[in-house]
């Protein structure tokens, strides 16, 4: 598998753009402590590696506010964040609906506040969801949220603490649509909701939308036909000084178009159900889009 990563970084290599002679320092990449999250820093690593420059991965580091800290206090230079994380969890903003809007609210208060660039967005979107079996949806007859919430009291939901008191979570559901009382509610770490969906310990459980066991588990998302979620876009996010190289951005940009729902769902589904290496799924995409 080692073999594999070189060859994908010497084919980054080979592309003009990201052409390079000398190294031209070193790069501390960091991520949150997810699958997806870290597979993006990874991709963001290898692509930095390839145009030359020394990287650091400093991988797996916590929450967003953790993230953020890392950059702020110097030991990152950059790393993936959501756009529609950075509008709930860090600006403490109301949902929005445009993903332009959020982008430019994002972007401008970032660079404001925490002196932090954002690079554009790329096209994936990690949006919250709630989800369910194919089993549970024909039987309850659910298609939307709206199918859901006023029979939710005869349902078990399984989810995350933090789903609990989001603006964007069971108290946004409750606002917008009425209803959204289940009848029990049991919290879990981000894998083990979809064990108890699975297992019948549950009948709907939270979900983000390019989560693997998705498509692995053919489950059901429920749609968010009042548009509660907003977009949650992955984009680069750097310190100002490290966002000073235009090469380096350059670089960066010309990756982050390639990441799709669809190519984040299946290297999420190729970690979490397949037991592969981050770097390892992160070197087969990088290869992929450049042959």
């Amino acid at each position: 598998m080692a073999l594999s990563r070189a060859r994908a970084l010497a084919i980054l290599a080979s592309a003009p753009l990201l052409a390079s002679c000398q190294p031209r320092g070193t790069i501390n990449v960091g991520s949150k402590n997810f699958t997806e999250s870290i597979v993006i820093g990874e991709i963001y690593a290898q692509t930095l590696e390839a145009a030359g420059y020394r990287v650091e991965r400093r991988l797996n580091l916590g929450s967003t506010q953790i993230a953020l800290a890392a950059m702020q206090r110097g030991d990152i230079d950059l790393y993936p964040e959501y756009t529609g994380t950075a509008l709930i969890d860090v600006l403490h903003h109301e949902p929005l609906s445009d993903p332009r809007a959020i982008f430019d609210l994002v972007q401008r208060e970032f660079a404001k506040r925490y002196d932090v660039r954002w690079l554009p967005a790329s096209p994936m979107d990690d949006s919250q969801a709630l989800a369910t079996t194919r089993e549970n949806a024909a039987k309850y007859n659910l298609r939307s949220l709206s199918d859901l919430a006023p029979i939710a009291s005869r349902l078990r939901l399984a989810t995350i603490p933090e789903f609990l008191t989001r603006a964007d979570g069971l108290p946004g559901l409750q606002r917008l649509y009425g209803g959204f009382h289940f009848s029990s509610v049991r919290t879990f770490d981000i894998s083990l909701k979809y064990q108890a969906l699975l297992a019948g310990a549950a009948d709907i459980a939270t979900a983000f939308t390019t989560d693997g066991a998705i498509s692995t588990n053919r489950l059901v998302i429920l749609e968010d036909n009042k548009h509660l979620w907003p977009p949650y876009n992955v984009a680069p996010v750097l310190r100002s000084s490290t966002a000073s190289d235009p090469k380096l951005v350059a670089a960066l940009n010309a990756v982050s178009p390639r990441i799709t729902s669809t190519a984040a769902a299946e290297m999420n589904a190729a970690v979490e159900d397949r037991q592969q290496d981050p770097g390892d799924v992160a070197a087969a995409f990088l290869r992929e889009i450049h042959t």
